[in-house]
């Protein structure tokens, strides 16, 4: 495989830059999120986000061919109902099973879904079956539809019926592997949740995909989230939705944050999750500020920590003129 790292792989990324550096870029994304509290999921809660989504244009960058958008994207619970009607094969129990979509190099199909299926197994999981998931790319500009990856989806389930944090720890654990020795890119691998996203401007996700329009893809909650892309170029895997958060604005320590996490790597250890080194680099080069945050926040929390615990670790409270400050 390429030694090239998933975001770099479906960029439109020049080759040569230049004098530019887009470092020096700054701007703001848009994002939304609906939820209910009536205690059963809806297809609704989903058509709302996405039109949430479809208003947020006007906080997404469109390339030079005006077909082409920074990414867009959406965060929903598994749709248990929709997922066993399309897969095409019989599904365990609901929360006995993960699924995500994977985004896969041209061509390397075969080899990825024989070499996922070892890695699988390695982490005492079995993989249920794949699933070609239908897209539309007649509504993509020409950069993107050049960029865009072969999407997939995998469904796995623990040997042992493992479930709950044990089955999203081996889910987390298999895609980081899966990331950094066969080249994919995961928007998500969960039992919990599912992201579908790309290289789309907020008007196109929907049509692009369109699972999110049929009727039985329920959820409670949605996040959805309209790019604009400042400290990299536009890829697919950059889009958000990330597998924690979808993040609006700069994050202007990140150098020094990555260089810390780097740092720290040799030293990583965890009870739960096994063998750190196998999951490194913890950050994958060529990510954006928020994939980073995302990819710290997820260790943290798959770790062991609440995510509350988590997120104080990452964006501690202000401690000028705290009350407890002598």
């Amino acid at each position: 495989m390429p030694e090239m790292s998933p975001f770099e792989r479906f960029s439109t990324a020049p080759a040569a830059t230049g004098l530019y550096d887009p470092a020096f870029d700054k701007d703001a994304c848009g994002l939304a999120m609906v939820a209910t509290l009536r205690g059963t999921a809806g297809h609704d809660i989903v058509v709302t986000a996405l039109t949430a989504l479809t208003n947020l244009e006007h906080r997404g960058a469109v390339g030079s061919d005006a077909g082409t958008g920074d990414g867009a994207g959406i965060l929903t619970q598994i749709p248990d109902s929709f997922l066993r009607a399309v897969a095409g094969f019989e599904l365990p129990s609901k929360g006995l099973y993960a699924a995500g979509l994977v985004f896969i190099e041209q061509g390397t199909e075969t080899e990825v879904e024989a070499k996922f299926s070892a890695l699988a197994a390695e982490e005492s999981l079995s993989v249920l079956g794949w699933r070609d998931v239908p897209t539309n790319p007649a509504v993509l500009g020409d950069l993107a539809r050049a960029a865009m990856p072969v999407i997939r989806q995998v469904f796995v389930s623990a040997e042992d019926n493992a479930e709950g944090m044990e089955l999203e720890r081996r889910a987390f654990r298999l895609r980081k592997r899966s990331e950094r020795t066969l080249g994919v890119y995961h928007p998500s691998l969960s039992s919990r949740t599912i992201v579908y996203k790309g290289m789309v401007t907020t008007l196109q996700l929907e049509p692009f995909y369109p699972d999110l329009s049929d009727e039985r893809f329920e959820s409670t909650l949605a996040l959805v989230h309209s790019r604009f892309s400042t400290n990299t170029f536009p890829s697919w895997p950059l889009a958000h939705p990330f597998r924690m958060i979808a993040h609006n604005g700069e994050i202007n320590t990140v150098k020094g944050n990555r260089n810390w996490m780097r740092a720290r790597e040799s030293q990583l250890a965890s009870e739960v999750l096994g063998d750190i080194k196998q999951l490194t680099p913890i950050i994958t080069p060529g990510a954006s500020d928020s994939a980073s945050f995302d990819e710290v926040l997820e260790l943290l929390y798959m770790g062991g920590r609440s995510l509350p615990h988590a997120m104080m670790m990452m964006i501690p409270e202000a401690w000028v003129r705290h009350r407890r400050e002598s």
